[in-house]
């Protein structure tokens, strides 16, 4: 992912966002906007219905360390144990 991201939305370019908050990550912010902020995964019987080739994986792409928080919100139908 690094070198696809890098060559679509360089690092080494001047971005506005910069000159307005000095902090030089208008790239991850523009990157972070491709990528999406949620996503939804089917489950059933406990299980994540994902391909064989599939996996959920996270992508951070500023260019500083930060505290993040991941949140799961299980969203379906209600569950009748018989």
């Amino acid at each position: 992912y690094p070198n696809f991201f890098e060559k679509i939305i360089p690092s080494n370019i001047r971005y506005h966002h910069n000159d307005t908050w000095h902090d030089g990550n208008g790239h991850s912010h523009l990157r972070a906007s491709l990528q999406g902020a949620s996503f939804n995964v089917p489950f059933s019987e406990g299980r994540l219905l994902l391909g064989t080739w599939q996996q959920i994986i996270l992508i951070d792409f500023d260019n500083r360390s930060r505290n993040r928080e991941i949140i799961v919100q299980i969203i379906g139908d209600k569950f009748d144990e018989k």
